[in-house]
């Protein structure tokens, strides 16, 4: 029974018994400030400019063209430079999951592509490479930078588990002043088949597809995409998915990359990102 002499050294040793909760910071934002700080720079804006034509029973719609925003995640000190293929290419994401859709022939053209580095720099580009597989695109400069480019080393890679804590990076858009987040997530589940992947909770506004994700370690997991499933249904949230491929999946895709021509962008290339022969 407790007394009023003892309550005080009861209340005593309860508070001490949780002042490693109420005391200490955050590890989950010490570590995410320091993915962050480290990784930020790697972390781009890829604007497009895209003309797209649409065409049914012989008709066909007058060119329009679309302006929009990536996140794209520098793989390479090349500038190469990794984004989702869906959000490339949007008609192609809605061909697969909107019914009705693949009744049009779409004609789609990048007419421009930028890097925007965090200095606002803007470096012209081009799709050096589509993987439709991995929903993967992988963006160029078309002149090699004067200087090497901040990015992540995919080769410094990590597996992922089920209900890990993961760190998801992105650079926001021009109305956040273009600020860098990062944003805290769970792995949901682990998927082996057809090819592995994971899903993710993607509940934040500032997580989008192109985001590289990281342990809490540092280490980096992979990249967001889109996963299209296979029957197409009446409401397409139900055939396609937000996840994260691994990133060994990444780095093998990049390996077919054809070779930088400019000597100097080709000598920038460390030999884990370099096509192999």
């Amino acid at each position: 029974m407790m007394t009023m002499h003892n309550a005080p050294r009861r209340a005593l040793a309860l508070l001490l018994a949780f002042s490693p909760v109420l005391g200490y910071p955050d590890e989950v934002a010490n570590r995410g400030q320091e993915i962050l700080d480290k990784n930020r720079q790697a972390v781009v804006t890829v604007q497009v400019v895209l003309k797209t034509s649409y065409s049914k029973d012989g008709q066909t719609t007058s060119p329009t063209e679309t302006r929009f925003e990536l996140t794209g995640t520098v793989i390479d000190p090349s500038g190469l430079t990794a984004v989702a293929g869906s959000g490339c290419d949007p008609a192609e994401f809605y061909r697969k999951v909107v019914p009705g859709y693949a009744d049009y022939k779409v004609q789609s053209e990048i007419t421009s592509l930028k890097i925007l580095l965090g200095d606002d720099t803007e470096l012209p580009a081009e799709v050096v490479l589509r993987d439709k597989d991995l929903d993967l695109a992988f963006v160029r400069p078309k002149v090699a930078p004067v200087h090497l480019i901040p990015a992540v080393d995919m080769a410094k890679c990590a597996p992922a588990k089920a209900l890990e804590q993961v760190v998801a990076l992105n650079r926001l858009n021009a109305a956040s002043g273009r600020a860098y987040s990062a944003c805290a997530e769970r792995i949901l589940a682990v998927v082996t088949k057809p090819r592995p992947y994971y899903l993710h909770d993607g509940t934040s506004e500032g997580t989008k597809l192109g985001c590289p994700v990281f342990s809490i370690n540092g280490d980096i997991i992979g990249l967001i995409v889109m996963r299209v499933g296979g029957a197409l249904v009446d409401d397409y949230r139900e055939n396609a998915a937000s996840i994260i491929i691994p990133a060994t999946d990444v780095l093998k895709a990049a390996r077919q990359v054809p070779p930088v021509e400019n000597h100097a962008a080709n000598k920038a290339q460390p030999d884990s990102a370099r096509p192999q022969k």
